[in-house]
């Protein structure tokens, strides 16, 4: 299938974790998509949604959806993001000025997993990874967008890679909503618990599709050297076949 994408990187990745970004556009081209990208993209604002600046969220929002509105699919490597425009810019742009053209970005925009398997209708990137893993779930990913079984079956197919289940991969890592912000001791308590549930399951690293629960949790296994790291599946999916 051949398709002409937008992306959208959110803020975090963007500043911090480029190559997931990079990753991503290497899986879509894989695939056979010709990726668009608009450098003059910035932000959601989804945290100053969180925090209650719902004011300055529709200023980046507007920004954001005049700047995609061509029509296309939109894939995001960030399941909080893609939540914010489809879930929570309503509140901000429903009956308002810009209803039709939110509406059109909200249809368009996807999750990468989401997109690639439900879109796409992709399974087996040829993907090689050597790791014992836990695919965690972002929140926003479950409950918002309801993504729960696409990056689990996009990591099936992965090579030399064992997937290992848990409960704690249910869990909220303890950033959302503004926790970490607002409670850094208890998030940190949160995550450092699922991060040792991992560990004694026999994970050497966690997966997710939202690099905000994985920021969280390599702080905490940062500070603390633990054997264990993190890994977006984007950046799973672009190993052993570049």
């Amino acid at each position: 299938m051949h398709l002409k994408v937008d992306i959208f990187i959110p803020c975090l990745i963007d500043q911090y974790y480029p190559d997931v970004a990079h990753n991503m556009i290497k899986v879509l081209e894989r695939l056979g998509c010709d990726v668009q990208y608009n450098a003059d993209q910035t932000c959601c604002g989804r945290i100053a949604f969180e925090d209650g600046y719902w004011d300055h969220c529709k200023e980046v929002g507007e920004k954001l959806i005049m700047e995609l509105q061509h029509d296309r699919y939109i894939v995001c490597p960030g399941a909080a993001c893609t939540s914010t425009v489809k879930c929570q810019y309503p509140a901000l742009f429903h009956n308002s000025s810009m209803h039709n053209q939110y509406k059109s970005v909200q249809k368009h925009m996807f999750e990468l997993s989401d997109f690639l398997v439900n879109v796409m209708n992709a399974s087996d990137i040829g993907a090689r990874y050597n790791a014992k893993a836990v695919m965690f779930d972002a929140c926003k990913a479950v409950h918002e967008l309801k993504i729960k079984s696409a990056p689990r079956l996009l990591l099936s197919k992965v090579r030399e890679l064992t997937l290992i289940d848990t409960p704690s991969a249910y869990t909220c890592c303890g950033m959302s909503g503004g926790l970490d912000r607002n409670n850094e001791k208890l998030a940190v308590e949160i995550g450092s618990k699922i991060i040792q549930d991992f560990m004694a399951a026999g994970a050497d690293t966690i997966i997710s599709t939202d690099m905000d629960c994985l920021m969280h949790f390599d702080s905490i296994i940062k500070k603390n050297n633990w054997p264990i790291k993190v890994a977006h599946l984007a950046d799973v999916l672009a190993s052993g076949w570049n």
